[in-house]
């Protein structure tokens, strides 16, 4: 069933008034979709075992690219520190993510697997922007 209404822009004090705020997974598009001739940019699902699948396909897509990623930013020598604290962004970014999108879509299972790596992950970046930063300090003393 899919429903297709075709109005001109309303203003935001009009859209307040009578729309119902259904809560539901908004799955978006740059392209669109196609649906009789009209593309549709946002669709909601609102029947939580139609977008569960959908969910967890979406974010265990943005997880392998976030480890691909992290993994990069972690191995490259980088000497001024940038792509630790980049890395530790996105971590962040993506946690916040999950906590405020994806969390009542994800098994609990999913969610302890994933904080657990980024973790890991995390705390690698932690301990290599530490001992980057001793080493400015201690070169700094030196030359002193």
């Amino acid at each position: 069933m899919y429903s297709i209404n075709i109005k001109k822009k309303m203003k935001k004090k009009d859209k307040v008034e009578g729309n119902f705020q259904f809560g539901g997974f908004i799955m978006s598009s740059s392209r669109g979709f196609k649906v009789n001739g009209e593309v549709v940019r946002n669709v909601k699902i609102i029947n939580s075992t139609l977008a569960k699948p959908i969910a967890i396909k979406a974010i265990s897509n943005k997880y392998n690219k976030l480890i691909g990623l992290l993994t990069e930013l972690i191995i490259s020598d980088d000497d001024s520190g940038n792509s630790f604290t980049e890395a530790l962004n996105q971590i962040e970014k993506f946690r916040m993510e999950v906590k405020n999108k994806y969390r009542s879509y994800l098994e609990q299972e999913q969610l302890d697997f994933m904080a657990k790596q980024l973790g890991m992950l995390q705390r690698e970046a932690k301990s290599r922007f530490i001992e980057l930063q001793n080493s400015f300090l201690n070169e700094a003393g030196k030359s002193r």
